[in-house]
C-alpha cells in the first residue's frame, strides 16, 4: 500500500508555443471515479486524458475543504463542466463536496501517491550526486577496529578527515556523469554503503559506529552529512516550463534495456528548468541505414516511444522513472516535451 504525500498545484497553467495547446479528454473517459487503494495520481489522470501531464489544469478544488489538494482511496472524483470547461472534482455521496468544514475519518498520512514511489524510495536512500571537490574533501575511512579492512553495521570504524555531523553516510565514489555530446562533467554518483554515528574525535581521526550498512564498509569509503532523501513531500504531473531536448544518458542495474518503472538518467537539471513532476517524452533513436544509392549511413527519424517523470533534480542532470514504455528504450535515447 502506497501511504506517501503528494499536493496537487492547482490553477498551473503550462501552455507555451510548443506544448499542447489544451488538456485533451480521453474518448472513453468516466463520469464518475471512485480513487482505491495502489492508485496513483499518474493512473487517475490517465483515466480521463490523453495527455495525463495536464491534470493540474483540469484538477477543481474547494478551497474551503481541510486540506483541499489531497486524493485519499475512497474519494470519489466527478468530470462536470466549469464555464463550458471540463473540470475533475472530488464529491459528496449526494453531489460536489460542501464547503462546510469536516473530520476525516482516515489518517492524515494515506492519500495516494502521485507514482509508484517504492520503485525509487530505494534509489534515493542509496544514491546521490555531488561534486568532485566535496567527495574528495571528506573524511575517509581508514580500518575497522582490530585492523578489519571491511565492515558492517555494528562494527567500529576508523576514519580520518573533519568531523561532517554526529550522523554521517558512509558513501562509495561511482559513475561521472558527462554530457554525451559535448563533453561537460556534469556530476559524480555516490554510492551509499551505510550509516553511522561519530561517537569520539581524536584530532582528525574519528570513531564511528555502524549502525546500518547494505554492503560492507571499505578503506577509502568517504563519510558525508547523513539525509533522509525518501519523497515525503509532494509533486504532480506537469509539462515543463521550458523547452527540453535532452538524452537518457545511464540506467539503474546496469541493463541495455530500459522498460516501465526503470529509473533513468538524463542530461537536463535545473539550470535547464527541470522541475520534480515534469513530464517528458522518450524517444527512440532511429535506425542508422546505408543509403542503396549514395552509400552513405543514414540515420532514420527518431519516434515516441514512452514517458518519463522526473523525480530528483541537480544543477546540470536529472533523474526520472519510466511510467510508459511501447518499445525497449536505451541509454541515448532523446528526451524531450511531451
Amino acid at each position: 500500500m502506497r501511504k506517501l504525500l503528494y499536493a496537487l498545484a492547482a490553477g498551473m497553467l503550462l501552455i507555451t508555443s510548443w506544448a499542447h495547446a489544451a488538456p485533451e479528454l480521453r474518448s472513453d473517459h468516466p463520469e464518475r471515479y471512485t480513487v482505491v487503494k495502489g492508485d496513483t495520481l499518474w493512473d487517475i489522470s490517465a483515466r480521463f486524458l490523453n495527455n495525463p501531464w495536464y491534470w493540474p489544469e483540469i484538477w477543481h478544488v474547494n478551497p474551503q475543504v481541510e486540506n483541499p489538494h489531497l486524493i485519499y482511496p475512497g474519494d470519489r472524483l466527478a468530470l462536470v463542466y466549469i464555464d463550458g470547461k471540463p473540470r475533475v472534482t472530488k464529491v459528496a455521496s449526494k453531489g460536489i463536496e460542501k464547503l462546510s468544514p469536516k473530520v476525516r475519518s482516515e489518517p492524515i498520512d494515506t492519500p495516494i501517491p502521485a507514482i509508484p514511489l517504492d520503485a525509487i524510495n530505494s534509489f534515493l536512500s542509496n544514491t546521490r550526486i555531488v561534486d568532485v571537490e566535496e567527495l574528495n574533501g571528506a573524511p575517509y575511512v581508514l580500518e575497522g577496529e582490530d585492523g578489519r579492512i571491511v565492515t558492517g553495521a555494528g562494527d567500529k570504524v576508523y576514519a580520518r578527515g573533519e568531523k561532517p555531523a554526529d550522523s554521517v553516510g558512509v558513501f562509495r565514489r561511482s559513475r561521472e556523469f558527462h554530457d554525451p555530446e559535448t563533453g561537460e562533467f556534469l556530476g559524480l554518483e555516490a554510492r551509499s554503503i551505510g550509516r553511522g554515528a561519530i561517537t569520539a574525535e581524536n584530532g582528525d581521526v574519528l570513531t564511528m559506529l555502524l549502525k546500518e550498512s547494505n554492503q560492507e564498509v571499505r578503506i577509502g569509503d568517504r563519510l558525508l552529512v547523513g539525509e533522509e532523501r525518501r519523497i515525503t513531500t509532494s509533486f504532480v504531473p506537469s509539462a515543463p516550463d521550458s523547452e527540453i531536448e535532452g538524452q537518457m544518458i545511464s540506467v539503474e542495474g546496469g541493463v541495455t534495456q530500459i522498460g516501465q518503472f526503470d529509473v533513468v538518467a538524463i542530461n537536463r537539471g535545473e539550470r535547464e528548468g527541470m522541475k520534480p513532476g515534469n513530464v517528458l517524452a522518450v524517444l527512440k533513436s532511429g535506425r542508422l541505414v546505408r543509403d542503396p544509392v549514395t552509400r552513405e549511413t543514414i540515420e532514420l527519424p527518431s519516434e515516441r516511444a514512452g514517458l518519463m517523470m522526473i523525480f530528483q533534480t541537480y544543477e546540470k542532470m536529472s533523474y526520472g522513472l519510466v511510467l510508459q514504455a511501447t518499445r525497449p528504450l536505451s541509454v541515448g535515447d532523446k528526451v524531450t516535451n511531451p
